[in-house]
């Protein structure tokens, strides 16, 4: 999955009901994409079975984890000022370990144990059943490690503890790994290949939540569109799967199909997908049920075929525009939203106007928006040589935030004089006397909050907006409720 980044949730300690019987403290926070928030509720669960209440206190911490990014530099740089300031409580708290987790555990392992010495444990995205053995070892004084990357592990057996809820959403994860190889992504290398998990345990998991009054869900992970359970093990073995498994295996239509279905009150919403697999199938899908939210997110990366083959991303800019064209026609009320890179290696001036003209093309909804930083371990950061400048890619990343404002201007305007159905999350930041929810297309709509509550669906007439919110007053609660 392009990582969806929410600077607001960055950093932010987790804390969770907590246990009389458990003695120890944990804290816990997290930095990148919603893989990495919803792995550390994994992680939270695991660790609460194993005697670990959650605290926001760093300095009272017997245990300080951190799970990581290494989708940007930026988001390594601010991983690492987080190092220093949890081992700087350290020198006054001896006893107090320091783990890293994820992305940046994989890609830097004996850098922060062995070298830099930052650290008591390093642990991969696959291994954090392990982590009950792992601090056996650093109790007993002896750094742990494990950072294999598993064919089989997707934790479908392990409920995840939500910590950073509103009680009314859930991110449940779906597939683990990607197989793309793009260029300039890291995924690959720090969370493994391509695996599903099984649809009874994703379930399972859904009607827990419902039945803890939660109202919407996102089913996650990397590469959604690619979802293929078939019993097991990696999708790119699925070639030598048996005909009984590849006539009962389970692709993601049938899965979205499945989680619609069953649970027609809840809205469901995915996460990310990738242009060359999502199917014809998917977008009947999405248009045939109400709950199934009408936004998809669809990273393209350039506009442009030169740099498109330059990055590994299997579709060409026709494909996808294409792609668009269809979306369109099936499910003509969806908003789309993007990722985009400036600057990417060789990019030329007439590569960063493919990108503008398409971005013309599709005027998307919203997106999100990098200069290209090269990372070390992907085969961009090895074969390609970074060549744009730095001054050059700034004023292009702005060009394409310049023009994505104009286009999310235009898309929000569509939605004056409209009614809409939104769930409503929490109260807006702005007025306590308004509350704020997302529409089915995932824009934010703020309106007075009257008798309603949180997590009612209410049917608001949209009055006026800005490029990001849309404003509007209740009219009476939806169908859904």
């Amino acid at each position: 999955m392009e990582k969806i980044i929410e600077e607001s949730k960055q950093g932010e300690s987790l804390v969770l009901e907590n246990k009389p019987e458990n003695t120890k403290k944990l804290f816990i926070e997290s930095y990148g994409c919603a893989m990495n928030f919803s792995d550390s509720e994994v992680v939270a669960s695991i660790l609460s079975d194993g005697g670990y209440n959650t605290t926001s206190v760093l300095e009272e911490a017997d245990l300080v984890l951190v799970n990581t990014c290494s989708i940007r530099d930026k988001a390594e740089q601010t991983i690492r000022k987080r190092l220093e300031k949890y081992n700087a409580v350290k020198r006054t708290n001896p006893k107090m370990k320091v783990g890293v987790l994820g992305c940046m555990a994989e890609r830097l392992k004996s850098q922060f144990l062995e070298e830099e010495k930052i650290v008591d444990l390093v642990v991969g995205p696959d291994a954090y059943k392990d982590l009950p053995n792992l601090l056996a070892e650093v109790e007993e004084g002896r750094d742990a490690i494990n950072v294999i990357l598993s064919k089989e592990e997707t934790y479908g057996d392990i409920s995840p503890v939500r910590l950073m809820s509103n009680g009314i959403t859930a991110l449940v994860s779906i597939t683990r790994g990607c197989d793309n190889m793009c260029t300039f992504c890291v995924v690959p290398f720090t969370r493994g290949r391509e695996r599903s998990r099984e649809p009874q345990s994703i379930m399972t998991e859904i009607q827990d939540l419902w039945s803890k009054g939660y109202k919407e869900v996102t089913l996650l992970g990397q590469n959604v569109d690619s979802y293929l359970w078939y019993g097991g093990g990696l999708k790119k073995d699925f070639v030598n799967a048996s005909e009984m498994q590849k006539a009962t295996a389970v692709d993601f239509d049938q899965l979205l199909e499945m989680v619609a279905v069953g649970f027609p009150k809840m809205r469901i919403r995915f996460s990310t997908s990738n242009p060359q697999d999502m199917h014809e199938s998917i977008l009947h899908v999405i248009a045939k049920y109400p709950n199934i939210c009408k936004h998809i997110h669809l990273p393209v990366q350039s506009g442009s075929n030169r740099i498109l083959k330059e990055m590994n991303r299997l579709h060409s800019r026709e494909e996808y525009m294409a792609l668009i064209d269809k979306i369109r026609a099936i499910v003509p009320d969806a908003s789309i939203s993007q990722d985009m890179i400036a600057g990417f290696p060789t990019e030329t001036e007439q590569d960063h106007q493919d990108t503008m003209s398409l971005m013309e093309y599709v005027k998307y909804n919203f997106g999100y928006m990098y200069s290209y930083s090269e990372r070390p371990g992907t085969l961009a950061g090895r074969k390609m040589e970074d060549d744009v400048e730095e001054e050059t890619k700034a004023r292009r990343l702005q060009e394409i935030v310049d023009l994505q404002q104009k286009h999310a201007w235009f898309r929000s305007e569509e939605f004056v004089g409209k009614t809409v159905e939104v769930l409503v999350e929490k109260v807006s930041k702005k007025s306590k006397d308004e509350f704020s929810g997302r529409n089915s297309q995932s824009i934010t709509v703020v309106f007075p909050k009257e008798n309603y509550k949180i997590g009612d669906f209410v049917n608001v007439k949209i009055t006026s907006c800005t490029s990001g919110t849309l404003k509007g007053e209740a009219v009476g609660l939806s169908s859904m409720n």
